[in-house]
């Protein structure tokens, strides 16, 4: 707790400090000229004119009022509980930025977990022999696009920057990775101080054409309550959230782009700066390729064009058109060809972008099953309807409440509602009432910045939660604290602009201040408490269990890593329990099956696996192990049946291939052994058990020259494995080269000097060649690595027999 303390006192004494000095500059600001009332109200008005000269209207009458004016009381209704107008943008800048990092900075040493294995540690495209150019027809696991299992996840933008991470860090070391996300988060909560800059105070700019902050209060604490927000620690500490942080960092730089298109006025008084436009298009595309949510950001800037440089009263408007009335005609955002210009290029932009999108897409959406959403699955509207909601006021509560944060909330974590008497309606209707409530003040307020305030708020939390909504789409999750990452800006702006309210009505700022600080506090220690379980996949899947105890796959989660860590007891329970709470979790059902085909526990392993394939039969990993456990019983017919059935639904399958060869070779049906284990090593060059079992074979029916061949061939394929190295010795041995036999069993031993084979038959090796001293040295170290070995016992017997008899001879 000392460290937030310490952020604290630092900031205190940094608004004490720079007080004076600012309060001085204030009044030397030179900012452009408004225009006269009539350009204002007919043309395309800017916040970020002098509202001093601007004459205010009445809003009741239909009118607007000085949105700075009113933006800079919400600051000022700020003073007593945020003291930051003091501190000059670089100074708050540094105290958000370093909030940012403190919070997240545990995890910087943090392992791979969950989905990062096999976003990372599994996927090819980060490697340097995968060209480039395949990150562009691979989704972002590595699975090209066009395959039907695909999850069509387009983001090479964000794999190319793990695949720079895996070059800088000379392989797969998380603390590289990790540290770039922490950096990403610090700068994302940088820029968000200029963006709430924006929604709360307006766009002014002075002569130079920098850019005045005129909220320093408002958005220092939205970006504070940004920074430290909990919900956020999936996409820090977990290296899969880059997509989501590059997305965002992108998003945000799309939308101030487009802020800069307003900075300079023509002699119409319109705003002209296409390019500024266009980059901001470019740049939502940027976003589109980290994540596909980034595209969102061309809704939210044409929401800002419209609502806050083209002054556009949403509530005024309906009513003149449903009463027909003819001055809609002459209002000015109809009448403003720059404003439906730009409007025309975001919407070609995102057309274009979301065509060019599915096309790529390939074979259509994704195919999801029910235990990623079961809601989407039920067969009623009504009952979708229903739980759609209610997974809007679960994520609602998140931001709300971010205590109990889990890594997976599927898999049963959330219980369909299948009836309006389950008590979890209480909270869709909780929900609907605070966003009715925000929507009908953010249409009806008579105060023109309030609406203007509450509208962008309820945008951004809105619109780029519109990709996992499941409105357009079904999406892969039920609840997901990454997709939050961006909507909860627009939470910390709602929630500012509560605090600004709040402080309004009550002459007690102090507790109000207490429990914004308090907030900040409280947030902060959950992000240090929440990093730390983000560490590893023990403490992660274990930190689940008390928030989703009906979710089977945090019990699935747990066994793996028990199974792992050796400990198949406790592996087992977890496994229980998974395929309990759901009957159907073939994956469990595999991996229990196969710790019991390990334990020889044949007959329920054979179940468990058969049970598999009946609810899943494309698994073809269960049918493999299903063969397994045949084989084991002596089922042969059976066995090669469900191997050949797991090739079917798995063409490149070396494993299956290998384990089909074991079959053939316990049959003695010697040549398709070899055509399988060679079939395996074509699809897996790397495969060592099936170039050691073709040599093997090879070797035991008396084919020397051509395992010679074989091992010649793996070895250069391979040329560090010791196993390869002792395989093709034994071949050379029997063939009488001596010489290279030798060096091979030495380079085995020296790769891997306690296997005492290998030390058993390079003694065997030099006795028949001759050498019997150091025959007789490598059996002594053979028989001291394994005491029992029969074979290595009876040939040193021989050995000293042999070496007494030349004793005898020599005497």
């Amino acid at each position: 707790m000392l460290w937030l303390w310490a952020v604290c006192v630092f900031f205190l004494f940094l608004t004490t400090h720079k007080r004076k000095e600012l309060e001085e500059k204030a009044s030397h600001r030179v900012i452009h000229t408004s225009l006269s009332p009539r350009e204002q109200m007919d043309g395309e008005s800017s916040l970020g004119n002098n509202y001093s000269q601007i004459p205010q209207h009445n809003a009741a009458a239909g009118g607007w009022q000085p949105a700075v004016c009113k933006m800079a009381e919400l600051d000022a209704d700020l003073d007593r509980i945020v003291p930051s107008s003091v501190l000059p943008p670089f100074w708050a800048k540094l105290v958000v930025g370093f909030a940012s990092l403190v919070c997240f900075a545990r995890s910087y040493d943090g392992d791979f977990v969950f989905d990062d294995s096999e976003a990372i540690v599994n996927n090819k495209d980060l490697q340097s022999d995968t060209p480039l150019g395949d990150l562009w027809h691979h989704d972002f696991w590595g699975s090209r696009l066009s395959s039907n299992t695909s999850h069509k996840s387009y983001r090479p933008l964000t794999v190319l920057t793990f695949r720079i991470n895996y070059y800088l860090s000379g392989g797969f070391h998380p603390v590289g990775f990790h540290v770039v996300n922490i950096l990403l988060h610090g700068g994302i909560s940088i820029l968000m101080l200029d963006v709430f800059s924006v929604l709360f105070g307006g766009l002014q700019y002075t002569s130079k054409g920098r850019r005045v902050h005129l909220a320093p209060r408002a958005s220092l604490l939205a970006a504070l309550l940004f920074a430290v927000h909990p919900v956020h620690t999936e996409c820090v500490a977990g290296v899969v959230g880059r997509a989501d942080l590059l997305c965002a960092l992108f998003f945000l730089l799309s939308f101030l782009g487009y802020c800069q298109a307003f900075k300079e006025r023509n002699k119409e008084g319109t705003y002209s700066s296409t390019f500024w436009v266009l980059l901001s298009i470019f740049l939502g595309a940027v976003a589109m390729l980290c994540k596909e949510q980034g595209i969102t950001v061309l809704g939210l800037n044409a929401v800002f064009d419209i609502l806050v440089i083209g002054k556009l009263n949403i509530l005024e408007t309906f009513q003149k058109v449903l009463h027909k009335d003819k001055s809609l005609e002459n209002t000015g955002v109809l009448r403003n060809g720059g404003l439906l210009f730009r409007m025309a290029l975001l919407t070609f932009g995102g057309t274009g972008l979301l065509y060019v999108r599915w096309k790529i897409m390939g074979t259509g959406p994704p195919a999801f099953t029910e235990v990623d959403n079961p809601a989407s699955f039920a067969d009623s509207m009504l009952v979708r309807a229903i739980n759609y909601n209610y997974y809007y006021s679960l994520n609602a509560w998140l931001l709300l409440c971010p205590w109990w944060l889990c890594f997976d909330w599927s898999m049963g974590c959330i219980p369909l509602i299948k009836s309006v008497g389950d008590w979890r309606v209480i909270a869709l209707a909780a929900l609907w009432l605070c966003l009715i409530g925000l929507v009908f003040q953010a249409l009806c307020s008579e105060d023109s910045c309030k609406r203007r305030i509450l509208t962008l708020g309820l945008g951004f939390l809105v619109i780029p939660f519109l990709p996992a909504s499941n409105l357009f789409f079904r999406v892969g999750f039920v609840v997901a604290e990454r997709v939050l990452y961006l909507p909860s800006a627009g939470y910390c702006m709602l929630l500012t602009f509560g605090f600004g309210a709040l402080s309004r009505h009550t002459k007690r700022k102090k507790p109000v201040a207490a429990v914004i600080l308090g907030i900040l506090l409280i947030n902060a220690l959950r992000c240090v408490v929440r990093s730390g379980e983000w560490r590893s996949e023990d403490r992660l899947f274990r930190s689940a269990l008390s928030v989703c105890p009906l979710n089977a796959k945090v019990h699935y989660n747990i066994g793996k890593n028990l199974a792992d860590q050796g400990n198949q007891t406790a592996a087992i329970r977890y496994y229980r329990e998974a395929v309990r709470l759901n009957p159907k979790y073939v994956h469990a059902m595999n991996n229990l099956g196969n710790i019991l085909k390990e334990r020889n526990e044949l007959q329920e392993a054979e179940e468990l696996l058969s049970l598999a394939v009946q609810i899943q039969p494309d698994f073809a990993a269960a049918w493999m192990n299903l063969g397994i456990v045949q084989n084991s019983l002596k089922r042969f017919e059976a066995a090669e049946q469900s191997y050949r059935t797991a090739i079917k639904h798995r063409r490149k399958y070396p494993d299956c291939y290998y384990n089909l060869g074991r079959l053939y070779a316990d049959l003695n049906r010697h040549v398709d052994a070899l055509n399988a284990w060679r079939n395996a090593t074509v699809l897996k060059p790397e495969h060592s058990l099936a170039w050691n079992n073709m040599i093997i074979l090879l070797d035991n029916t008396g084919n020397l020259a051509q395992a010679e061949a074989v091992g010649r061939e793996a070895l250069g394929l391979i040329p560090n494995d010791h196993s390869l190295m002792f395989s093709l010795a034994n071949v050379l041995g029997k063939s009488q080269k001596y010489k290279e036999s030798e060096a091979l069993f030495l380079k085995a031993i020296k790769a891997n000097p306690n296997v005492a084979s290998y030390h058993g038959n390079l003694a065997v090796l030099y006795h028949r060649w001759g050498h019997l001293s150091s025959a007789k040295k490598h059996y002594e170290i053979s028989l001291q690595l394994d005491p029992v070995a029969a074979g290595t016992k009876e040939n040193y017997s021989l050995l000293r027999r042999k070496l007494e008899q030349m004793q005898k001879k020599d005497v």
